[in-house]
């Protein structure tokens, strides 16, 4: 009989589905807007940095709109896989019952109904429940929220992410109940004999085994967060979740407001911009990057 919650084990890599030269086909989704402070990008120097940069005493006139994304990435053998899930269509009539009161309280998020994954992938003509693969760049609420519309799927999420998110709370950026639920999730060990480097990072997995989708260990924003490497048809896509919130985070090494840790976030975000740099070819999309956004295309191969 299923438990309630989650009982996550070990990956077993490589994952089923992968062949030789596969090349895959990225579809960003725009699932809302979430209202951020003008120091979103770059928390602000001196005393009570992090206070001052959440925006309390600035005037909402200030403030803007940043898009809360996940991907649909469709891979010739194992079928469309999903990197996060955004929001999900409930949020559009009342953010508290998805996400809590004091969500509710604390953020402002826009989104139609439209904007769901769910929706936007029968746009596309994939079924929901033929996603059978969610790979996790960690577990925010604003990554985990449509969680229960995959419960078909298998969850692939950091080790170090599972236990920070269980034991963290709001303050931290988790709400349990958006995740912790019986679906089939499978955690990755980034001190694991399947763990290697790749390019400018230190530590990465070949989910299928074919090169074709790489998770990138840049732990910082959260403890465990992963970014996401996908080979197109003769170019790079990497997903930079919010290990760089926009591309001039990388350009600029920005340090945002939100994180855990700063000295890994430093780490990750000059592996990421070493990569840019010597990949000049490869496409970067970053986790909440509102000039980004409007230039991403709608259909990445």
């Amino acid at each position: 009989m299923p438990t309630e919650t989650a009982d996550p084990r070990p990956a077993q890599l490589p994952l089923a589905g992968g062949r030789d030269g596969s090349t895959v086909r990225v579809h960003p989704f725009r699932t809302a807007e979430m209202l951020a402070p003008p120091r979103f990008y770059e928390r602000p120097s001196g005393p009570l940095s992090r206070l001052r940069g959440l925006g309390i005493t600035t005037p909402r006139s200030r403030w803007f709109r940043v898009p809360v994304p996940c991907f649909l990435v469709q891979h010739p053998q194992a079928g469309p896989i999903m990197v996060d899930t955004g929001m999900p269509a409930a949020v559009a009539d009342d953010v508290g019952a998805v996400l809590g009161r004091r969500a509710k309280l604390a953020y402002d998020i826009e989104m139609k109904p439209g904007w769901a994954a769910t929706a936007q992938l029968r746009e596309r003509d994939v079924d929901p429940g033929d996603v059978r693969v969610v790979v996790m760049t960690h577990l925010h609420y604003d990554h985990t929220a449509a969680v229960r519309d995959f419960p078909r799927a298998t969850f692939v999420v950091d080790g170090a992410e599972w236990r920070a998110a269980i034991h963290g709370g709001f303050i931290h950026g988790y709400r349990r109940a958006l995740f912790d639920l019986p679906f089939e999730w499978r955690t990755i060990d980034f001190s694991g004999e399947s763990v290697d480097s790749f390019a400018t990072f230190g530590r990465a997995v070949d989910l299928f085994g074919d090169g074709s989708v790489r998770l990138l260990s840049t732990p910082g924003h959260t403890l465990g967060h992963m970014s996401v490497l996908l080979r197109l048809d003769g170019r790079d896509l990497l997903l930079a979740g919010d290990a760089a919130y926009a591309r001039r985070s990388i350009e600029e090494e920005l340090v945002p407001v939100f994180l855990e840790d700063v000295h890994l976030y430093v780490r990750s975000l000059r592996e990421i911009k070493r990569f840019v740099e010597t990949t000049p070819s490869a496409e970067v999309v970053c986790g909440h990057d509102q000039e980004g956004w409007a230039a991403a295309e709608p259909l990445y191969r």
